[in-house]
C-alpha cells in the first residue's frame, strides 16, 4: 500500500471529498483506486488559520510500483509501513506449563491477551475485584467516605487507567506498531472505531468498563483463567529462579514464569519482592497538586475563535517550566472537561487523580501540576520512595479533615501563601470534598516554591491559568512508581530467572497505551523463552 501524509481538507468536508483528494494527489483515475483507509486524522486548530482536518491515509492502487516511482521525489508519498500484528509463537498442542500474569491493569490485560491468543492459557492473578464490583467500591469512597483497601481506584480489573481519561496516546517509540494492536483490541471489544485514527484518542471511564470485561472474556474463552481477590504475598525463589507464588489466602501456585504487571501502587507487593531478594532500584517521580479551571477558559486560551467547535472538542494543554530553584514543574494527565477523583489505596491517606468521560463535557478542566524529584530527595533503600509518598499522603489526610476530604486552596491565595476562606467562581469537583487550608504546608518547601514560581509563567502561555479563583487540590503523588524492578534485554529480572517486570509498576510505562504495549512486549518475550526451552 501507499502512504500519503499531510492531506488537508476543510473541517466540515463530506466523505467523498477525501477520496477525491487522494485521486488528485496521486493523479490517478477513479478506476485505479482499489481502496483506502484513514491511518491518522488530526485537527489544525491554530488561532490564525482556518480550521482544517489533516489526514494520513493508506491507499491501494492497481499499479503501486509505477505510482511510487512517479512520486519518488515527494516525501509525503511513500510505501505504507506494515502495521499489522504478527504473533511471535504458538504454544504446542500438548504444552501444559501455564505462565502467570500478576495484575489485570492495561499491562497485565494485554500480556494475558497475547499469551492466550498464542495458546499459552495464562493464569491471571488480580488482587482486586472484577470491574463492576470494583466500580461500586470506588464510588463508596467518593460518595460515602468509605475506603476498601483492596478495591479502589488503584486495585482491581482495569487498573488505575480505568478511572482516568482513557487516553490512548503516548510519546513512546513504537517501531513495531504494537500500539496499533492495543487500539485494534480495544475496538474489537467495543471502543469507538475512531480511536484508530484520531490524533489524541480517548475512550473515557464508563466505556472502558465494558471494553475491559469483553477482553477478559476473550482471555477465558481462549483457555486462560482469571482469579480475582488473589493477592500474591510471597515469591518462591530457589537458586535465582522463580519456582512458585504464595497467595495471601495460603494457596501456592507452582510456576516458573510470571509477569509482574503490578501497577505503580502495589506497595505491599514491592515489599514482598524486596524481601525475596529481587533486584529493585530507586527512580525519579513527581509530586504536586491538581489544578482546576473552567473548561471555557482553557478553550478560549488554546483555541481562540475555534473554541466551542464540536469537532475540535474540549482543549487540552501541556506545560513545563524550569523554576528558579532548579526544579522542573510540568502538567501531567490533563483531563479536559473532567473531574478530580479520590485515588488513595491505603487507609488514612489522601491521593488525587484526574478522570474524564468520553464526552469530556464537565464544567472544569483539570491537570496535575507536579514537581520532579530524585532519589536524593528521599534517601534510603529501594522502598524509600514509598515511605516518602506515604508521609505526604498522610499529612494531606489530616489537613483535609481526617475524613478523606482533600486539602485545597484558591490559586490566588496559594501564590500569596495564605488560607482561602471560600470557593468562588470555580467549584472543586473532588469527592468526598475539598477542605480549604494552608496548602503550602502539604509538600516540601522546594516543591511549593517551584509551583509558585511556575504558575505565573504558565499564565503567560495560557491566559487565566493563574486566575485567583482557580482551585488547587492536594495531593498528587502517584504519577509513576517510585522504584524500578529492573530487567534485562530478555525482559526478565536482573537476578531472578522467570520473573518478567512490566508496565508502570516496574517503571517501564506511563499511561494506558504504553502499558499495553509493554505488556505485549513482555508477553512475547515470555512466549519466546518458553519455545526456546522446548527446542533446547
Amino acid at each position: 500500500m501507499i502512504q500519503i501524509t499531510e492531506l488537508r481538507l476543510p473541517i466540515n468536508h463530506v466523505p467523498q471529498t477525501l477520496e477525491q483528494a487522494i485521486l488528485e494527489r496521486l493523479k490517478i483515475p477513479l478506476q485505479d483506486l482499489i481502496r483506502f483507509e484513514i491511518f491518522k486524522r488530526s485537527v489544525d486548530a491554530r488561532k490564525n488559520v482556518e480550521l482544517a482536518l489533516i489526514y494520513t491515509v493508506h491507499v491501494s492502487v492497481k499499479d503501486e510500483a509505477a505510482v511510487l516511482s512517479q512520486w519518488s521525489f515527494d516525501g509525503h508519498i511513500k510505501p505504507a509501513p506494515d502495521t499489522g500484528y504478527h504473533f511471535v509463537a504458538r504454544a504446542p498442542e500438548l504444552f501444559d506449563e501455564r505462565p502467570v500474569v500478576i495484575g489485570l491493569g492495561p499491562c497485565g490485560l494485554f500480556a494475558a491477551l497475547v499469551l492466550a491468543q498464542m495458546g499459552f492459557k495464562p493464569i491471571v492473578l488480580e488482587r482486586g475485584k472484577a470491574v463492576r464490583e470494583r466500580t461500586q467500591d470506588t464510588w463508596g469512597l467518593w460518595r460515602k467516605n468509605v475506603l476498601n483497601p483492596e478495591s479502589n481506584v488503584q486495585y482491581g480489573e482495569g487498573g488505575a487507567g480505568l478511572f482516568s481519561d482513557g487516553k490512548l496516546y503516548s510519546q513512546i517509540k513504537d517501531p513495531q506498531f504494537l500500539g496499533r494492536k492495543v487500539i485494534a483490541e480495544f475496538i474489537k471489544a467495543g471502543a469507538p472505531a475512531e480511536i484508530e485514527y484520531v490524533a489524541k484518542p480517548h475512550i473515557g471511564t464508563f466505556r472502558l468498563v465494558g471494553v475491559v470485561e469483553r477482553m477478559r472474556e476473550e482471555i477465558i474463552a481462549l483457555g486462560g483463567e482469571v482469579r480475582f481477590s488473589s493477592k500474591v504475598s510471597e515469591f518462591l525463589i530457589e537458586n535465582g529462579k522463580l519456582e512458585g507464588l504464595k497467595l495471601e489466602d495460603g494457596q501456592t501456585i507452582a510456576t516458573k514464569r510470571a509477569i509482574l504487571a503490578l501497577g505503580h501502587s502495589s506497595r505491599d507487593t514491592f515489599a514482598a519482592l524486596h524481601s525475596a531478594g529481587v533486584y529493585l532500584e530507586q527512580k525519579p517521580f513527581s509530586i504536586g497538586f491538581r489544578i482546576e479551571h473552567p473548561q471555557s477558559v482553557i478553550d478560549r486560551a488554546r483555541l481562540g475563535p475555534h473554541a466551542g467547535n464540536s469537532i475540535v472538542g474540549a482543549a487540552d494543554y501541556k506545560l513545563v517550566h524550569h523554576a528558579k530553584n532548579g526544579r522542573s514543574v510540568y502538567s501531567f494527565c490533563m483531563c479536559p472537561g473532567g473531574t478530580v477523583v479520590a485515588a488513595t489505596s491505603e487507609p488514612n491517606r489522601v491521593v488525587t487523580n484526574g478522570m474524564s468521560q468520553y464526552s469530556r463535557n464537565e464544567r472544569n478542566a483539570n491537570a496535575a501540576i507536579v514537581v520532579g524529584i530524585n532519589p536524593e530527595d528521599y534517601p534510603g533503600g529501594p522502598l524509600a520512595g514509598i515511605e516518602f509518598q506515604r508521609s505526604i499522603e498522610s499529612k494531606a489526610f489530616v489537613m483535609g479533615g481526617s475524613n478523606y476530604e482533600a486539602p485545597g486552596s484558591l490559586v490566588g491565595d496559594f501564590l500569596k501563601g495564605q488560607v482561602s476562606q471560600e470557593f468562588r467562581s470555580v467549584l472543586p469537583s473532588y469527592k468526598p470534598g475539598v477542605h480549604l487550608t494552608d496548602l503550602t504546608q502539604c509538600l516540601p518547601d522546594y516543591a511549593i516554591l517551584a509551583i509558585q514560581d511556575a504558575l505565573p509563567h504558565f499564565n503567560q502561555k495560557i491566559p487565566g491559568f493563574s486566575m485567583n479563583d482557580a482551585v488547587l487540590t492536594g495531593v498528587e503523588t502517584r504519577t509513576s512508581a517510585p522504584l524500578r524492578i529492573t530487567r534485562g534485554l530478555d525482559f526478565q529480572s536482573l537476578n531472578v530467572r522467570g520473573l518478567y517486570p512490566a508496565g508502570e509498576g516496574a517503571g517501564y510505562a506511563g499511561g494506558i497505551l504504553s502499558a499495553g504495549v509493554d505488556g505485549i512486549k513482555v508477553g512475547q518475550a515470555l512466549a519466546l523463552d518458553i519455545m526456546q526451552n522446548i527446542t533446547n
